[in-house]
């Protein structure tokens, strides 16, 4: 029977909703059905699939495996982890393919299907075109298998393969995701003194929501660090592809900050090599790359946008502020916090042995957080495209990679639309309060002269 998705479940990088409103077992089912068509069609026969901790997983993996079997394709369950060791399964194991059923940062009564296909994130357009061949029933038919895999001890293996970090007192946050069961196999393994919080997967999200790029919901992590004398700690979004981080004062490390830190091993096997960043990224991020002799690239926001400008660049390291950080160097190019922690400890060690030395000698940079705030959706992109014509028309120095980043004598802001949400997004950063102001001011100018005003905020 043909198939149709509630339109706002199919997002720029993956299908989202909220499980028994926007999202159901039938949506599950339909993207079995239609995913293992494409799959089949592109000359594949074998999907991973994987699930993270959320109470709603389970009742859609059964859906989606039978849907995927129904189209006469193979289904390897790696069962309960991560979505990162979904893509590390779609690398290592002999599939063409593979669906993590994820709601990923997002609160527990949501859900959804991130998925991969021939190495490459599917995205865009490939997600509009499997809503539109599962409304026209347009579906493959077979008879497929299914079978268990059990990759969590393989994964953490690999995680290890090149450590060569020394031994530090650390914090890690698992948040009650996926990132927990990896953390209780990975840390006995890994020198020095680990403190481990909430590593029990809970759907419900008992003690904080899993999103670490939000700075209250390092609360625990910071308390930890500080009642015990930490080095630093570490933190996990919901199914571990965006890592949080403090130092040993409990200060925030942020995605641009990693970045800056992650590059400079890297740079150093790779003399010259391209570190790209999303937009929101600090200009300090951009001018330390090129100080370390990498290529700095900014680009456009979105993990899939950033995997397939890595792949274009053969960049060996890239990041976005929003904590998904993407190593190709000794890695395989997708986003992994489990991983980026592990490499974090090995620059940190590398680079002097202190994290609170290596952040207190950055830059002192005043920004605002991302501020997001609604929009209409038909307005959204238009909105942009008028304060960039009234920008070029005055002379100012613009860069419309993603949206409009503008540079003044007090610093940058940004201003662009959300791909996955009717939401307009401003940040801004200078070296000063005062010239914080002057910039946030420049950004409210422009949002009046289109009509529109900073609402009240929104989360992602």
């Amino acid at each position: 029977m043909p198939h149709s998705f509630n339109p706002t479940s199919l997002r720029e990088y993956d299908i989202r909703g909220v499980f028994g409103e926007t999202l159901g077992v039938a949506d599950a089912y339909a993207v079995g059905r239609t995913f293992a068509t494409l799959v089949r069609r592109a000359g594949g026969t074998r999907v991973a699939v994987g699930r993270d901790g959320r109470i709603s997983s389970p009742a859609l993996e059964a859906e989606l495996v039978r849907g995927l079997i129904e189209s006469g394709v193979d289904v390897v369950r790696i069962g309960l982890g991560p979505t990162p060791m979904l893509y590390f399964s779609e690398a290592e194991l002999e599939v063409d393919a593979g669906i993590q059923i994820t709601g990923s940062h997002n609160p527990g009564n949501y859900n959804g299907f991130k998925m991969v296909l021939m190495n490459k994130p599917f995205f865009g357009q490939d997600i509009q075109t499997l809503g539109r061949m599962a409304a026209e029933g347009d579906w493959e038919e077979g008879q497929g298998t299914a079978t268990d895999a059990d990759v969590m001890d393989m994964y953490v293996d690999r995680l290890l393969q090149d450590f060569d970090g020394g031994a530090f007192r650390i914090g890690w946050d698992a948040g009650n995701g996926a990132a927990g069961p990896i953390l209780e196999r990975l840390v006995p393994r890994l020198p020095g003194e680990h403190h481990l919080l909430y590593t029990e997967v809970d759907g419900t999200f008992p003690n904080h929501h899993p999103d670490p790029t939000v700075e209250a919901n390092l609360e625990d992590l910071k308390r930890l660090v500080a009642d015990k004398g930490l080095d630093f700690g570490v933190a996990f979004d919901g199914d571990a592809d965006r890592i949080g981080a403090i130092d040993g004062e409990g200060r925030v490390i942020w995605g641009d900050q990693l970045l800056s830190i992650l590059a400079e091993p890297v740079l150093k096997a790779h003399p010259g090599g391209t570190i790209i960043a999303d937009v929101k990224a600090s200009q300090a991020l951009f001018d330390r790359i090129a100080e370390l002799g990498g290529e700095p690239v900014m680009w456009k926001t979105g993990h899939s946008l950033i995997k397939s400008k890595m792949k274009e660049t053969g960049a060996p390291l890239a990041g976005e502020m929003s904590g998904h950080i993407f190593f190709a160097h000794q890695w395989y190019g997708f986003d992994d916090a489990i991983y980026a922690a592990i490499r974090l400890i090995r620059a940190v060690t590398e680079l002097g042995g202190s994290l609170t030395a290596l952040r207190s000698a950055m830059p002192d940079m005043i920004n605002t957080p991302e501020m997001r705030f609604q929009v209409d959706e038909s307005r959204k992109f238009p909105v942009v495209e008028e304060v960039l014509g009234r920008l070029e028309a005055s002379g100012a120095a613009v860069d419309r990679t993603d949206g409009a980043r503008v540079n003044t004598p007090d610093g940058w802001w940004l201003l662009r639309a959300s791909n996955t949400q009717d939401v307009l997004v401003a940040r801004a950063e200078a070296t000063t309060a005062d010239g914080l102001d002057r910039l946030v001011g420049q950004i409210d100018e422009q949002l009046r002269a289109s009509g529109l005003q900073r609402g009240p905020q929104v989360a992602h």
